[in-house]
């Protein structure tokens, strides 16, 4: 490590309260806290227990009053609509002010949830810090998720009202948000009191009143509202992320300890300062665009920039560079997939000389694990920093990064750089003890966790200690696996549950399998991630018959992909469905993904010395090579 990160990470672990006392400095409390870190009921850890702060002001009244109002906020651009806009610190807290009273005048109070279910829209921004002005906790959940998904999402939350839109673009195709919004509301146990719709030019639905009104209608007679003031560890939302029992995990954020966090990693970790503009090309439905899209440029004061389109397609592989060039964007964050579909349709990068990228500084990966190659191709393009670093939905920022606001640090390819300041991150093997330099293990952090790092699950303290705090005492439990070098370097290799990425959206196989296993043809199933060099993994699933199914296994296997597409969404990217005649397990009866996996992927594997009958897996061999899944040189 270098002389200045050290000083400031090692000052990270062995001073915590003091440390992040000085970073609270730096934000906007009604009340400042005195109780820094409350330790006394682990792992139910609470920072600033004792402030009171609001994560609207912060966003957007704390710049005003410090003379940023006629800077622009917000920078809108949709490739495949056409609009574009631009938003002052002003404009926006005047959009979100009065949108705050809109949800007021619909009985909303604090503590209240509201669903945001919605396409990349300014809107969509509006309604988060609207909610947020006002104390309503909020959950975006990303717009074309299938109904079950959804109905899934109002029922855990108990959700008062649900905000959304009449349709979302993609490339090519409109998807029509009201017959996925009306199959959630018949799914879900809980009632939704009220829906409001916006409408989008040439898209607009039939609204049933008194139930459902436009956001027009709620507007109309709405007037500006002030912030409301929150306690610390009040909630600002609550994001949804895959479980491995079915019921989705609501990870919940803590409004005082999101601010202070996320705020010092704009300059800290991305070297990013007030007035610069900032882009992650994510979506709002996600955590990097909870974070990075929404909260922390915005609390630091930072241009934000909200993009409807997609790397390729809207309307070449030159988007981004646009992008860049049009709005003078200083640094992007975005998902490796992204750059593998620019490098596969321009590989030698054309489109990118088109373009003035003058004001470029550096480009920041994340979602999944970044190829050497991929990052070699990008550094060799932009002639700029590429940086792989690696956070999770649970944490809401970086785990580990090259922190280029305090010291850029040598990169090594593969690895996603060092533990930020904040985390004393750890190997554990399999038999509980500490892993030397560059030996293999679940990657963990010592407790407690920083700041801005979810402080429990909504409504389920019991499953929150079970599945993360339990397994090693003392300890976060990542679920990924990895190791650290003689250089402190983090290398993650894999995941240790059932949740795969793919394209960066984190999917449980566990849940594709459930649908898959509702099949009327389906006797058993496995599902799992195999390597993709544009996605990073795509879900394949193995099916085995029952006796005297009479259908053919094309006709079945397109059924199965239909109904994970009706079940699971089109995020799934689910497009294979094998049919095999059984699958291989243990004695016990436990199906052997990582083998399967591994023989898909075309890596060595040791043959497991539980297997029930390894002449299965010279079988499962030869499916895949049919099937165009493992191709044999």
């Amino acid at each position: 490590m270098s002389k200045k990160f050290e000083q400031i990470y090692n000052k990270s672990l062995t001073k915590p309260e003091e440390f992040w006392r000085e970073i609270s400095e730096d934000i906007f409390w009604f009340k400042k806290p005195t109780k820094i870190l409350n330790k006394t009921n682990p792992p139910f850890y609470k920072w600033f227990e004792d402030g009171t702060t609001n994560t609207c002001y912060n966003a957007l009244d704390f710049h005003i009053d410090n003379g940023l109002g006629e800077k622009t906020a917000l920078i809108y651009d949709s490739p495949i609509t056409g609009n574009k806009a631009k938003f002052s610190y002003n404009e926006l807290r005047s959009k979100v002010s009065k949108f705050a009273g809109a949800l007021k005048n619909q009985g909303l109070q604090k503590g209240d949830r509201a669903i945001i279910y919605m396409p990349m829209v300014p809107e969509a921004v509006v309604a988060m810090l609207a909610c947020g002005r006002i104390g309503v906790i909020h959950s975006v959940v990303f717009g074309g998720f299938a109904s079950n998904e959804l109905a899934s999402r109002i029922d855990d939350s108990k959700a008062k009202i649900l905000i959304t839109s009449s349709c979302g673009f993609e490339p090519g195709r409109t998807v029509e948000y009201r017959p996925l919004v009306d199959g959630a509301l018949k799914l879900a146990k809980h009632k939704i009191e009220k829906v409001i719709f916006f409408q989008r030019k040439g898209h607009e639905v039939k609204l049933n009143a008194p139930k459902e009104i436009s956001w027009d209608e709620a507007l109309s007679n709405a007037k500006e509202t002030d912030c409301v003031e929150m306690k610390s560890n009040e909630y600002a939302y609550i994001l949804y992320t895959s479980g491995t029992t079915g019921v989705p995990k609501g990870i919940v954020r803590d409004i005082g300890g999101h601010i202070v966090a996320l705020k010092w990693t704009m300059k800290n970790i991305y070297n990013v300062d007030e007035g610069d503009v900032w882009w992650s090309a994510s979506d709002i439905g996600w955590i990097v665009g909870h974070s990075y899209i929404v909260y922390a440029p915005l609390f630091k004061g930072c241009t934000t920039v909200l993009f409807e389109g997609k790397p390729v397609g809207t309307p070449d592989a030159g988007a981004f560079w646009k992008m860049i060039s049009d709005y003078k964007i200083k640094s992007l964050f975005t998902a490796p997939t992204a750059f593998r579909a620019i490098k596969k349709e321009d590989p030698e990068g054309k489109f990118f000389s088109k373009y003035d990228l003058s004001s470029f500084k550096s480009l920041f990966l994340a979602g999944e694990r970044a190829d050497p190659d991929t990052i070699k191709w990008a550094e060799n393009l932009l002639q700029v920093p590429v940086i792989d670093h690696w956070w999770q939905t649970e944490t809401s920022w970086a785990i580990s990064s090259n922190c280029t606001g305090i010291e850029m640090m040598e990169t090594k390819y593969g690895s996603a750089c060092k533990a930020v300041p904040g985390y004393d991150v750890k190997i554990i093997k399999p038999d509980q003890t500490l892993a030397s330099s560059n030996e293999m293990g679940d990657i963990v952090v010592k407790l407690p966790l920083p700041p801005g790092t979810f402080p429990t699950l909504w409504n389920a303290d019991k499953r929150y200690k079970e599945n993360y705090m339990s397994n090693y005492e003392g300890y976060y439990q990542t679920y990924d696996a990895g190791h650290i070098d003689e250089d402190g370097y983090i290398w993650i290799m894999s995941r240790t549950d059932d949740i795969i990425n793919v394209a960066g959206h984190r999917l449980s196989t566990g849940a594709i399998e459930e649908v898959l296993s509702e099949h009327q043809s389906v006797a058993e199933c496995a599902v799992l991630g195999i390597a993709d060099k544009l996605k990073g993994q795509l879900p394949i699933g193995l099916i085995v018959l029952k006796t005297g199914v009479d259908k053919d296994n094309e006709t079945i296997s397109k059924e199965c992909i239909q109904m994970v597409r009706d079940k699971i969404g089109p995020v799934a990217a689910f497009k294979v469905a094998i049919v095999i005649k059984r699958l291989p397990k243990t004695r016990s009866g436990k199906i052997l993904r990582g083998t399967i996996r591994k023989i898909a992927d075309n890596v060595e594997y040791k043959m497991p010395p539980t297997i029930d009958d390894p002449a299965i897996l010279d079988e499962i061999k030869e499916d895949l090579i049919k099937n165009n899944i493992l191709k044999i040189a």
